[in-house]
């Protein structure tokens, strides 16, 4: 679908949403050191902290060496990369930065004062400093990234994640994810956490690593469920509304959050090639009973339709109007099922009485309710073989369909890949 200016939110539109974040939740956005302590308290996995400085008379107050290398210092209440140093190893008369640059004590000690004078800092007068665990990064996106760790950025509203980017640290970034600095960032497809498109900075775009001529697409993201719930579980641990999670994916461990941010920036649909304002705007008024179920609605209405080139290297596959299809009842069994491919509606549809037979009409676990020319009805999730491709779907019922002779029929959004032929099984 093409990204209408309707759909993209702008400066002024995102202010109506950070106002629905209460006073309670804001304070998270402007202290990393808040947002630490809320996290480990609630057990959402997120670096450890080695040492707080809160007075300058603090820096001489310690010793150094005792810190676990690599480790990283960065500002309290800072923002967009700034003051933000990683020690990965030690060395002849120092350490070792990320672009392998020697820092001697007494440059580390006087980075830590000027954090501490309020140098980097964005919000507040209360200026500390942290110095915590280097968290390594997955091998997938290790091996993309110059110097620092990739992060993932999720946009999380009313308990769904709406929008995700990967960030890569590059040289001209100076080894932050940070797409301002020129950070390369990765839209990704919220069903599979597959990269999608991509851009160079905040505004570039491109269709290859710039420096390996390897493809943006196609890759995959490490432990991507989790990395979902992990951002929700945090959003509702800190109370917002709506706000963009920053989360690091270690090799082992998995998703650990690096930091929640009130205001993330909106270069994220250029990524994506989406507007985030209609993704905002379809889950404003659902229910979402819990992180699982808000992970559940995201993957069901945010599926991207990956780019042909995908498609091309799957291999498209002709089907025929009317087609039999396997379908998964709620103990994981499949059934035949004479579908229809009904490319005039978006969303699939299955009759009510087979929903009810296969077990999957459980009106305690909705995805969420829709209106349709039925009237508002439930929306379920399904799971079908269409030609050995599975393809986990989220539909409309309908009473309709239990008079007809096909009880199942296939909307556009499950048929990408697909050509529709006029044949019948």
């Amino acid at each position: 679908m093409p990204v209408k200016p309707s759909h993209i939110l702008g400066m002024n539109s995102r202010y109506y949403y950070t106002k629905l974040n209460p006073p309670s939740a804001r304070q998270y956005g402007f202290s990393k050191l808040k947002t630490k302590e809320l996290l480990l308290s609630s057990g959402i996995p997120t670096a450890q902290i080695y040492r707080t400085l809160s007075h300058v008379e603090d820096v001489n107050n310690f010793n150094l060496q005792e810190i676990p290398v690599p480790f990283v210092i960065k500002p309290a209440s800072g923002s967009a990369g700034k003051g933000i140093v990683i020690i990965k190893s030690k060395a002849k008369g120092g350490w070792k930065n990320h672009e392998n640059n020697l820092l001697t004590e007494e440059d580390i000690r006087l980075h830590l004062t000027n954090i501490l004078t309020g140098e980097y800092n964005t919000w507040g007068s209360n200026y500390q400093a942290i110095i915590e665990e280097f968290v390594p990064a997955h091998p997938t996106l290790a091996k993309l990234a110059y110097g620092g760790t990739p992060d993932v950025r999720v946009i999380v509203f009313n308990s769904v994640p709406v929008m995700v980017e990967v960030r890569i640290p590059t040289k001209e970034s100076q080894g932050k994810a940070n797409l301002a600095l020129g950070a390369i960032g990765l839209g990704v497809d919220m069903a599979t956490g597959t990269t999608t498109y991509a851009t160079f900075g905040k505004k570039k775009v491109i269709t290859h690593f710039p420096n390996t001529n390897q493809p943006v697409h196609g890759i995959k993201v490490p432990f991507w469920k989790k990395t979902l719930l992990t951002a929700v579980k945090a959003a509702n641990a800190a109370g917002y509304v709506f706000m963009g999670a920053d989360i690091f994916i270690h090799p082992e461990k998995g998703p650990m959050v690096v930091e929640l941010n009130g205001f993330p920036g909106l270069s994220i649909q250029i990524v994506n090639r989406a507007g985030l304002k209609r993704r905002l705007e379809r889950v404003e008024d659902l229910y979402v009973r819990d992180a699982e179920h808000g992970v559940k609605i995201a993957q069901a209405l945010f599926a991207e339709m990956l780019p042909d080139h995908f498609r091309a290297d799957e291999g498209l596959v002709i089907i025929p109007n009317f087609v039999t299809i396997e379908v998964k009842d709620d103990k994981g069994e499949t059934h035949a099922i004479k579908a229809m491919a009904n490319t005039g509606r978006f969303r699939s549809a299955i009759s009510r009485e087979l929903a009810t037979k296969l077990g999957l009409a459980d009106y305690d676990d909705l995805l969420w309710q829709q209106k349709t020319l039925e009237g508002k009805v439930p929306v379920i999730e399904v799971d079908f073989y269409l030609k050995n491709r599975l393809i986990k779907s989220a539909m409309v019922l309908s009473k309709k369909l239990d008079r007809k002779r096909h009880k199942i029929e296939i909307g556009r959004r499950d048929l990408k890949g697909f050509l529709i032929g006029d044949a019948e099984e």
